[in-house]
């Protein structure tokens, strides 16, 4: 079959999916647009374009007679959760087996969909809640005409803030990574993006590099001459880094350590750094990195003049992201199953990548100098109830076609990881899901002795007097921590994870 005899049919009528309908016209090689399918009465039967307009969507799709080579695209942007399961479930028992969606960010919202940025609908799109819409051309405002940098900028956030940061009228952005194939792969999707029509005309920069070559990252932040850092790189694998605690701290703290020395020396106006909920009350060296990062941040801030801005933000996990659960269950799925769950009692807290990035570009711009924020993640979901969503959404029956096993918790994993303490007391603040933490002050000295202790263990300064008792030596670092941390002590006495 050829592409141009494909027939398309777009959900909704309004200007999203108008645009579309224009970019598929206009390039003559994904199809055909058969009808507009849409539950406006002022519309339905009237032709857009030359387009029909069939509906209600409810009534029609089954209508259709839809074959294996016909594809439905989701286009509306502005439609909540609910409304893309019921349509999702509309075109499925209708005998749509190729589904598009046009995701629901503001660039769409901002009047310019295109063809380029419709993608699979996956389980992200019709579970969990409606995302918040924020308008990135005003809450971007901020950005305009200045030289970005983001760290971690191939992982799932740092990716997705550069797809937002495109509207944000940067003059550059700097993509910075250690990942070469990650920084390629955002490198060459922003590109395309901007030949497509998206956003502004950014100059992009991919930048390889490890954050921990401290020298390195002074260069890069005196060359770029980068006004703002949105720091999203680190370690975030909790088991993985249990095994490789040495790397955790090495990485995440020195690393962010050296990124912050380099804005603080370079005249940096932003320093946003991206935290986690793993940092409260840390039971993982993963999550005392974090929190060790948090600290960071917030003394850096104590030693910023003028109106620079140093600050974190800190919020639970996001669905989709690399190494989370959801790949992973999709993964399983695919493989014939069964999920795998650690606990039946493991709640966690999610939101989309998206909606995440869109709150934390916002909060640097509405943000100030050493204040901590807090996304407002809604309530907590069980991941036992996720993993028979998903089952259910791919077409199949939990514990009939596809089982759920029960496999115990592994090292530095908790069942419902609080998003703040006690003391630190969330507000309100005027912008919708992003509330102030009070901030616990952490002794300057206390950090700095810490950090000296870890970094005998972290780095080999002379390597003619090497210590083997005290270089990369896991068990000794683990001790220090433990001394420091009693979060992480008592949770390592009562699961036996290591012995202190």
């Amino acid at each position: 079959m050829r592409r141009e005899d494909k027939r398309l049919y777009i959900i909704g009528a309004g200007f999203a999916g108008q645009t579309i309908a224009d970019d598929i016209k206009r390039k003559k090689i994904f199809g055909t647009v058969s009808a507009f399918l849409d539950d406006d009465k002022e519309i339905i039967g009237k032709k857009i374009d030359g387009i029909p307009v069939l509906g209600p969507i409810s009534n029609v799709t089954s209508l259709l007679r839809c074959t294996e080579n016909d594809e439905a695209l989701i286009a509306i942007p502005s439609a909540s959760v609910e409304r893309i399961r019921e349509i999702y479930q509309i075109l499925t028992e209708s005998g749509f087996s190729k589904i598009k969606i046009l995701p629901g960010i503001s660039q769409v919202v901002n009047g310019s969909a295109h063809l380029v940025q419709t993608r699979e609908i996956d389980p992200l799109d019709i579970l969990g809640r409606t995302p918040i819409t924020i308008s990135l051309k005003e809450s971007l405002s901020y950005l305009r005409g200045k030289r970005v940098l983001i760290t971690g900028a191939g992982g799932s956030i740092g990716s997705e803030l550069a797809r937002q940061l495109l509207s944000g009228g940067a003059e550059r952005l700097y993509l910075f990574g250690h990942g070469e194939n990650s920084i390629y792969q955002i490198d060459r999707e922003l590109r395309l993006l901007q030949r497509e029509g998206v956003g502004e005309k950014a100059t992009i920069v991919p930048i390889i590099g490890d954050m921990v070559d401290r020298s390195y990252v002074d260069y890069i932040i005196e060359q770029t001459h980068c006004e703002v850092v949105f720091h999203c790189a680190a370690y975030k694998h909790v088991p993985l880094m249990e095994e490789n605690p040495v790397a955790a701290i090495h990485n995440n703290v020195f690393g962010t350590k050296n990124l912050l020395d380099a804005s603080l020396k370079h005249n940096v106006q932003r320093f946003v750094l991206i935290s986690t909920d793993k940092a409260v009350d840390p039971v993982s060296v993963y999550g005392v990195s974090k929190m060790l990062c948090e600290k960071l941040v917030l003394e850096a801030a104590n030693r910023v003049s003028g109106d620079k801005k140093f600050m974190f933000v800190r919020f639970g996990n996001v669905l989709g992201s690399r190494g989370s659960i959801l790949p992973l269950f999709m993964e399983q799925i695919k493989n014939g199953g069964p999920l795998t769950v650690t606990s039946a009692d493991m709640e966690r807290y999610f939101m989309t990548i998206p909606e995440a990035c869109s709150l934390v570009l916002q909060t640097g711009g509405v943000g100030t100098n050493k204040e901590s924020y807090l996304l407002d993640m809604g309530e907590r979901v069980k991941i036992l109830e996720l993993a028979e969503q998903i089952i259910k959404f791919s077409g199949l029956e939990p514990y009939k076609d596809i089982d759920i096993k029960i496999i115990g918790k592994r090292k530095g994993e908790r069942s419902i990881e609080p998003l703040w303490l006690e003391e630190e007391q969330p507000a309100k603040t005027e912008y919708p899901k992003i509330l102030k933490l009070k901030n616990l002050e952490y002794d300057t000295q206390k950090l700095l002795s810490l950090l000296a202790k870890l970094e005998q263990i972290c780095f080999c300064n002379n390597p003619e007097k090497l210590d083997l008792s005290i270089y990369r030596n896991k068990d000794l670092l683990i001790k220090i921590l433990c001394n420091e941390f009693p979060s992480l002590k008592n949770f390592y006495q009562e699961n036996g994870v290591y012995n202190v």
